[in-house]
């Protein structure tokens, strides 16, 4: 295999690649830290409606599940050369999977899975990780007018 042809930049090596060899077009890392912090804000809205006085590492216990399960949505979608700030249907497979993987490994943790939670979570997520994809397309296809 011969050397690639002239210097690799630095940024090469922390962007992700495809199985493809293609890389997904734009900075990667900005819907994946906008998901995040919806994520967050699940976890603080947890805490101030069911723990209120407890130390903000109870945020940590809330988030992780569906933080772990975000991250690895975003990954699997970036190694497959798809952008993960497109609403649909990359969005979409984001938002299922940091659901039902978040779900999951809570359950596994020991966490509750009651019914009222498993909406409102459901909900939430849709409503923060689909809306910030919407309002993006939106402001985008305006700005493109």
């Amino acid at each position: 295999m011969d050397a690639p042809a002239g210097p690799v930049p630095p940024s090469a090596t922390l962007d992700p690649v495809s199985t493809s060899g293609q890389r997904p077009p734009g900075r990667w890392w900005w819907p994946v830290l906008a998901d995040l912090l919806c994520v967050l804000a699940l976890a603080v809205g947890g805490r101030r409606a069911h723990e209120p006085g407890e130390a903000v590492s109870v945020l940590l216990t809330i988030g992780w599940p569906f933080a772990v399960a975000a991250v690895l949505a975003h990954a699997l979608l970036l190694l497959a050369g798809r952008p993960t700030g497109r609403l649909w249907p990359e969005g979409g497979a984001v938002l299922l999977a940091t659901y039902v993987v978040g779900m999951a490994l809570r359950g596994l943790s020991g966490r509750g899975l009651a019914p009222a939670f498993l909406l409102v979570a459901l909900g939430f997520l849709a409503l923060t990780m689909l809306g910030w994809r919407g309002v993006r397309r939106m402001t985008s296809r305006r700005s493109a007018s």
